[in-house]
């Protein structure tokens, strides 16, 4: 597979991580681990018919037990910070914090063998980051002091899923095939979190259902076996720096489905959002170009 392959693979999931907010709306009123135990169920099967047609069994039984534990951790660890992060502070600051995510991959990139950071990635991550954050608060916000234990677990947050996403390149042998098994041990301690903080509350009518089912099958269950494809064999940075276009995209699924409003904002965010991602895929073919 060529890198610019793996990187349009790893694409979809940025894709498909903007119909998140979407879905989630839709599935209301289900709490968040309970959501998460039921959509990472369901990515458990999406993973099992991924192995089934790749022939891969034989691969998970080679791969080690600390693989499958930091695996298990980056994706549980991510959403369980998450939600909290959302439970504890605003969720526009709280968002606007875990979004940090991009920026750090970009970051933590350069440490890799074999990739160079250069000035056009920073650039270019910083600009999009300035387009997610208008998007996010919505042109404005105002940090609590009091919402500080959740802008510090949004802030963990952004550092799990930056370090698992790079941490992965070094696990560049490891088939993605093991991400069904990082799936079931995440849905596993979801429903384990569910049971003992939460209270059960099923899906109301078709489109709760559907909206469940949805999550399952794209944002929190396909997407990452695709970004597992991107960032192991793909030109991560580039990846960091597309993955601020989620919450662009995702505001215009919104708009699309009548849940938001077109704004000014928007229009401002889409080009600094575009704008960085040109600079650091510019940067990115500079540095191939000199390799």
């Amino acid at each position: 597979m060529t890198r610019s392959k793996a990187t349009a693979i790893g694409f979809a999931a940025v894709l498909l991580w903007s119909l998140l907010a979407l879905f989630t709306v839709g599935s209301a009123p289900v709490p968040p681990l309970q959501l998460n135990a039921m959509c990472f169920g369901i990515a458990t099967l999406i993973g099992l018919v991924w192995v089934g047609r790749s022939g891969g069994m034989a691969d998970l039984r080679a791969v080690s037990w600390r693989v499958y534990v930091f695996g298990t951790a980056g994706l549980f660890g991510y959403h369980l910070f998450y939600f909290t992060a959302l439970r504890l502070a605003p969720a526009a600051e709280a968002g606007l914090i875990a979004y940090l995510w991009p920026l750090l991959i970009v970051l933590f990139s350069g440490l890799l063998p074999g990739e160079r950071l250069r000035a056009g990635h920073l650039i270019g991550a910083m600009l999009a980051f300035v387009g997610a954050a208008l998007i996010i608060t919505q042109g404005g916000a105002s940090f609590d002091r009091s919402a500080l234990p959740g802008y510090g677990a949004a802030a963990l947050c952004a550092l799990i899923w930056a370090s698992y996403s790079v941490l992965s390149r070094r696990l560049g042998d490891v088939p993605t095939n093991s991400v069904a098994v990082f799936c079931a041990g995440t849905a596993l301690l979801s429903l384990i979190a569910h049971l003992a903080v939460e209270t059960t509350v099923w899906p109301v009518g078709a489109l709760g259902w559907v909206s469940v089912a949805a999550l399952g099958l794209g944002p929190v269950g396909l997407a990452f076996y695709v970004w597992d494809v991107g960032v192991k064999r793909g030109d991560i940075q580039l990846l960091g720096v597309a993955s601020y276009a989620a919450p662009l995209l995702s505001t215009l699924a919104l708009i699309l489905a009548g849940v938001a409003a077109p704004s000014a904002i928007l229009l401002v965010s889409a080009v600094l959002i575009a704008g960085g991602a040109l600079l650091a895929a510019r940067a990115g073919g500079a540095s191939r170009d000199t390799s």
